[in-house]
């Protein structure tokens, strides 16, 4: 298990404490409703031979125990493979990037879990206040994924995120996708590279698209005991394809349709909440080895209906390094700026 800290981040959780899977193992044996219907919007039922999603993320995860501490392991030692703290993340499956646009934009193939990895740049002039962001296939090759930054001179959160890592403009063709905020800066929006509506041509179909929401509630303590998030994405159609959302004004995007309860075609997902661990006085999920440190901005996505299927999960792993893992129905560049978004200014906590 790994803390999701208050600041300042606490230690991670014990290896005996299991609880935050507890209350949900016994489901497991039950046939379980197929997660890919979860998704499903418009048109038929997915086709039967999809049923095997689950079972091959599940069986590698198994040997992961949970989390050790990172201060304090000494104990822990008898692990075995746990003493080496390099070797200890499950690497990626082989992923076949052979065209990283179309790539970044297609959901994670059904029973297959990306696992990528965020690095954070503070190096240099302005990158203090503005850092570069690289998301890379976490696997030998280290095959770059996506690059994301932040603009300057923008009222609101806007990121901008490309293809290329040393072309983070606007108006290159690198450009796939934008993260912006609210004036609170609790609430997300990501579009893919298509037109404003102001520029829509005669059938629509070069406007953007509204790829995901995000909406961070404050709670109690505001944003220092464990965030609640909650994910809006577009609903996927018979052919496990995503429905295009391309609103026409701000009164007809993810958030608003979400807001006014407007659920067509539109799927509400939520980070999973941790557990408090008496022993540790903190607040622990269980990342399968994926996450070392602790840090509130660890996080897992689940849909209400299956909190056992991990849609997305992010971490800490070092000061300037995370894991970003994937599952079906995300698309790298959904599920990175997902990531983007807990980073925010004014969510801002260590």
């Amino acid at each position: 298990h790994v803390t999701v800290s208050p600041c300042p981040p606490a230690a991670t959780g014990s290896d005996e404490e299991d609880d935050s899977d507890s209350s949900t193992k016994p489901i497991r044996s039950e046939k379980k409703k197929n997660p890919v219907s979860l998704f499903q919007t418009g048109g038929d039922p997915p086709k039967e031979k999809k049923t095997r999603k689950k079972a091959p993320p599940k069986a590698a995860d198994s040997e992961e125990e949970t989390l050790e501490s990172p201060q304090k392991n000494s104990n822990k030692k008898g692990k075995g493979k746990k003493s080496k703290k390099k070797e200890e993340r499950p690497p990626s499956p082989v992923i076949e990037v052979d065209n990283l646009e179309e790539f970044v934009l297609r959901p994670a193939p059904q029973g297959v879990t990306i696992k990528c990895r965020v690095t954070r740049d503070k190096k240099g002039m302005d990158r203090g206040l503005y850092p570069t962001y690289y998301l890379h296939l976490d696997n030998d090759k280290k095959v770059f994924l996506l690059a994301g930054r932040k603009r300057k001179k923008s009222k609101t959160s806007n990121y901008l995120i490309s293809i290329d890592p040393t072309d983070l403009s606007r108006g290159g063709e690198n450009f796939i996708g934008k993260l912006r905020s609210n004036l609170m800066g609790t609430k997300f929006t990501v579009f893919d590279n298509g037109a404003n509506p102001d520029r829509a041509n005669a059938d629509w179909s070069n406007v953007r698209q509204e790829l995901s929401a995000v909406v961070y509630e404050t709670n109690v303590l505001g944003f220092k005991g464990p965030r609640k998030m909650t994910v809006i994405i577009p609903g996927m159609n018979s052919d496990n394809e995503r429905v295009p959302i391309r609103p026409r004004n701000d009164n007809d995007g993810l958030l608003m349709r979400w807001q006014n309860k407007n659920m067509d075609n539109v799927i509400e997902l939520h980070n999973k909440a941790p557990v408090w661990n008496d022993e540790t006085q903190s607040y622990v999920l269980n990342f399968h080895g994926r996450v070392t440190h602790a840090s509130v901005k660890n996080f897992q996505i689940v849909h209400g209906s299956d909190p056992d299927y991990i849609v997305m999960q992010f971490g800490r792993v070092a000061d300037d390094a995370f894991t970003m893992d994937y599952n079906y129905p995300l698309c790298a560049l959904q599920a990175f700026a997902i990531a983007l978004s807990s980073f925010d200014g004014k969510l801002a906590c260590e």
